[in-house]
This record gives C-alpha cells, sequence and structure tokens, in this order.
C-alpha cells in the first residue's frame, strides 16, 4: 500500500497523540486531537494502514496542511 501523508485541516496546537508508530488502523480512528480556539477536533484516519512515522508532538502548533502523520 502506498504510503500516505495525513495533514492538519486546521492551524492550532497538538492536544493528545492517539496513535503509536507500528499501530494499525482503520479509516476514521482518530490519529490525533488537536485544538483550535478551545475546540478539541479529531483528526482521522482518511484509510486504514499502518502508522509508519508521527511528526508532531502533543503541545506543539500546527499550521493547516502540515504533515502529522505518515501511514503506509
Amino acid at each position: 500500500m502506498a504510503e500516505l501523508k495525513v495533514r492538519s485541516e486546521i492551524a492550532g496546537s497538538v492536544w493528545k497523540v492517539e496513535v503509536e508508530v507500528g499501530d494499525t488502523v482503520a479509516a476514521d480512528d482518530p490519529l490525533l486531537v488537536l485544538e483550535s480556539m478551545k475546540m478539541e477536533i479529531p483528526l482521522l484516519a482518511p484509510r486504514g494502514g499502518t502508522v509508519t512515522a508521527i511528526l508532531v508532538k502533543e503541545g506543539e502548533a500546527v499550521a493547516e496542511g502540515d504533515i502529522a502523520v505518515i501511514l503506509g
């Protein structure tokens, strides 16, 4: 399966990382939770796969379009 770069859909901060490298996820599983304007917004897996990299850390600021997770 081809590598998929999952990008942040909003600007905000990483509130919680829900997965670890090596985890298998299904479509629509939460990968992490972003916080923006005191709202918690989950970043969901667009398809199933294995988490091969997590490029953000809890508390880190992200911009819209930043790559957060890579699925293999």
